[in-house]
């Protein structure tokens, strides 16, 4: 099923619930003075409610947000440090910067074309990933400089190589939802309170109040679903892409 056809049927069934609430209310007898002014202290209670969870809103909202942004920040510095090693490789003999640039080729190759596939899918980061980088590593460590040249290149492009494999330990850890369960516990529940205490506001069933509870349960509903949307970085609808190893290795042709 289509996401956007998701948040089209959760939006929908939000609405639907109103408008069912306020059916059966209609069955309902009508005391004589059930429609007079809500009395004052359910409405402080109703206000209360609307600004608690609107602030649990908000930081949800923010946290799924800066979660997405760290996990875009981590795969560009994970693609950028591997460019450079390839870039600095240019000091080495042409057999060694041949092996070197080959094997940071594989590297990128698989993850855009076969890892992040099985990431989106599976939560996590798989082992043939961590042993082609390790291979890269293990290429450029265990090689001694020959010249002063490379003595000096020698500890940048470790640098470069240790800080792709942080990046790709993050990658790893951020794949999949990052919300815990309590917290949506937290946010449906609190949607589902939000929402009923509009019925402790004596609604007249008004078409004017009526659309205003629909617009407002709708808007609840969207906001959840772009919580959820927003929770797994690389999946979903607004997620993180390969964009950045396709940008820094055109010559692979990745994606294709």
């Amino acid at each position: 099923m289509s996401e956007w056809v998701a948040l089209i049927i959760a939006m929908a069934s939000a609405c639907a619930v109103v408008v069912a609430v306020m059916l059966l209310r209609r069955r309902r007898p009508i005391v004589e003075g059930s429609t007079d002014e809500t009395p004052d202290v359910i409405e402080y209670i109703t206000m209360m409610i609307g600004v608690v969870y609107a602030i649990v809103l908000g930081l949800a909202i923010a946290g799924v947000w800066e979660a997405r942004g760290a996990a875009q920040d981590d795969l560009f510095r994970e693609a950028q440090s591997l460019r450079e090693v390839s870039d600095r490789a240019v000091i080495y003999p042409v057999e060694f910067r041949d092996q070197v640039r080959a094997d940071v080729d594989a590297y990128v190759t698989y993850v855009v074309n076969t890892e992040w596939d099985y990431m989106k899918e599976n939560g996590a980061i798989t082992e043939k990933g961590d042993q082609l980088l390790r291979k890269l590593h293990d290429d450029v460590a265990t090689r001694s400089p020959a010249s002063d040249l490379e003595s000096q290149a020698y500890q940048s492009i470790m640098d470069r190589v240790s800080q792709a494999s942080e990046a790709r330990n993050s990658r790893g850890q951020n794949a999949g939802p990052t919300m815990p369960g309590v917290v949506w516990f937290g946010l449906i529940g609190g949607a589902v309170v939000t929402v009923g205490m509009l019925f402790a506001l004596q609604i007249r069933r008004t078409p004017r109040e009526l659309i205003l509870a629909l617009c407002f349960s709708a808007l609840i509903a969207f906001l959840l679903f772009m919580i959820w949307d927003f929770d797994n970085p690389f999946s979903r609808t607004v997620s993180v892409t390969t964009q950045p190893f396709e940008d820094l290795f055109p010559s692979l042709n990745l994606g294709g």
